[in-house]
């Protein structure tokens, strides 16, 4: 580990101060203290914003549900709103880490984690996302956890992250305080593909910090869940995951909200499956059809040929589970 100063910030204009002069946020720092242990990452100084007052889950005036940047991984999960609201988060959060983690990571840090790549935390291999232009080294590596939707020749790392595929199915915003002021972003603006810039992950600015996660207010009744896919029960990031959520309503489907996780270099939406599934009525035959579109575009690698047909299977699977239809 390098060597770093540390300094606690007391309040968000303390915070935003030191960010805009290079200071890194650190809250939980599950992520950032072990990147910082190997090396990856080299913050010359910490910014403590554990003590900001960023901590609350409450109902918006338009009926959705915002969810403070602070907020650990556990509380989000237990807090009744959300498991009343949005199960989908509450499953995603459960189905992540371990429990320990989940009392220490923040739902900001959460969102703003970095991959984890054997290649990108391996500071002797090529990775474009730790160091620009040296090369991807999972290309003809051992790739078979990689990404298989908006890959480049850049890179084709997945976003570890299980609630972010909740929020992006749910279609959450962002909100960021800066040097400028206040500011909202969509949660599918927020990440970035990688493309030909792969170490540039999220779309926040110099100094900024993330103060919440905001879900709009869906119709209800609105039936929702979340599927994890991975090779063991327990401690594992995603082969597959489906986050899917659906308002059912005169045994009609009116609006559906789908997205993927563990095939894509971000989370991802998947709007001809959604296409696919609203205006019409519950049935085996309907899931098999939609989940049919999920692998669209899909550009699987050596190792990985097998994730298109399970992508396809985890969103059936879980259509089938939350629309109730056997």
């Amino acid at each position: 580990m390098h060597p770093f100063s540390y300094t606690r910030a007391s309040d968000t204009r303390e915070a935003l101060d030191a960010g805009r002069h290079g200071g890194r946020y650190i809250a939980g720092g599950t992520t950032l203290v072990d990147l910082m242990r190997e090396t990856v990452e080299r913050p010359e100084t910490l910014v403590d914003i554990s003590g900001l007052p960023l901590r609350e889950v409450r109902a918006t005036q338009g009926g959705g549900l915002r969810i403070g940047a602070l907020v650990t991984m556990a509380e989000t999960a237990a807090h009744p709103k959300v498991r009343a609201l949005y199960p989908v988060i509450s499953e995603s959060l459960e189905l992540s880490a371990s429990a320990q983690l989940r009392n220490m990571a923040t739902i900001g840090g959460n969102i703003m984690q970095r991959t984890r790549c054997t290649y990108f935390r391996d500071v002797t291999a090529d990775c474009n996302k730790r160091e620009p232009g040296s090369g991807c080294a999972a290309l003809k590596g051992h790739n078979r956890t990689h990404a298989i939707l908006g890959t480049s020749d850049a890179c084709v790392a997945t976003h570890p992250s299980d609630v972010a595929v909740a929020f992006a199915a749910l279609e959450a915003t962002v909100h960021l305080l800066g040097p400028d002021g206040e500011r909202r972003l969509r949660f599918a603006d927020f990440l970035l593909r990688p493309g030909s810039t792969p170490n540039r992950e999220q779309a926040v600015r110099q100094g900024e910090l993330i103060t919440a996660v905001e879900i709009p207010a869906l119709p209800r009744p609105l039936r929702s869940g979340y599927l994890k896919v991975r090779d063991r029960q327990s401690y594992e990031f995603a082969l597959t995951s489906a986050a899917v959520a659906l308002h059912i309503r005169g045994g009609v489907i009116r609006e559906a909200k789908v997205a993927a996780g563990g095939v894509g270099t971000v989370p991802w939406k998947l709007p001809a499956v959604e296409r696919h599934l609203v205006g019409e009525r519950p049935s085996a035959a309907l899931w098999t059809a939609a989940a049919d579109k999920a692998a669209d575009g899909a550009r699987p690698l050596q190792h990985n040929r097998f994730k298109p047909e399970l992508l396809k299977r985890t969103v059936e699977r879980q259509l089938r589970v939350v629309g109730g239809t056997k």
